[in-house]
């Protein structure tokens, strides 16, 4: 069970691990052991998932989340199995604690008296600039 918060617990029936060999450092062992963990998560299709969480989950621009809402985390940092386990674990986890929190709603402001007068006065500045630099020819 992968306990997200007081009341939500995703069951590991959910959870699809795979195992794969990893690639890079650990000589002729690495090509005999798969030490790589691929955790998929079907965000789309869970029932544990409250529909906000998952409309915000499956919202997110994220390369680990698949088009039909399933999400996949590829671990291999470590180079035992265990370790990578728990890293996509935490991983998954991570990810659905950040699609808990709803985004702050933005407040339109208007802009102030000042900051306008601020604005103008800078672009009048900057136009006086670029007149000086330009000679009258026609005076010569």
């Amino acid at each position: 069970m992968l306990r997200v918060n007081r009341s939500i617990a995703i069951p590991e029936s959910e959870l699809t691990e795979r195992f794969v060999r990893a690639t890079g450092p650990g000589g002729q062992h690495v090509n005999r052991t798969e030490s790589a963990v691929e955790l998929r998560f079907d965000a789309a299709r869970s029932p544990t998932l409250p529909d906000a969480v998952r409309h915000r989950l499956l919202q997110r621009r994220d390369r680990r989340i698949s088009a039909d809402g399933v999400v996949v985390i590829q671990a291999r940092r470590f180079r035992d199995q265990s370790r990578n386990r728990e890293d996509a674990r935490e991983r998954l986890l991570s990810l659905l604690k950040d699609a808990l929190r709803a985004p702050n709603r933005r407040i339109p402001t208007r802009p102030t008296r000042a900051s306008k007068e601020r604005r103008l006065a800078g672009k009048q500045h900057r136009g006086k600039i670029k007149r000086t630099r330009s000679r009258n020819w026609s005076a010569e």
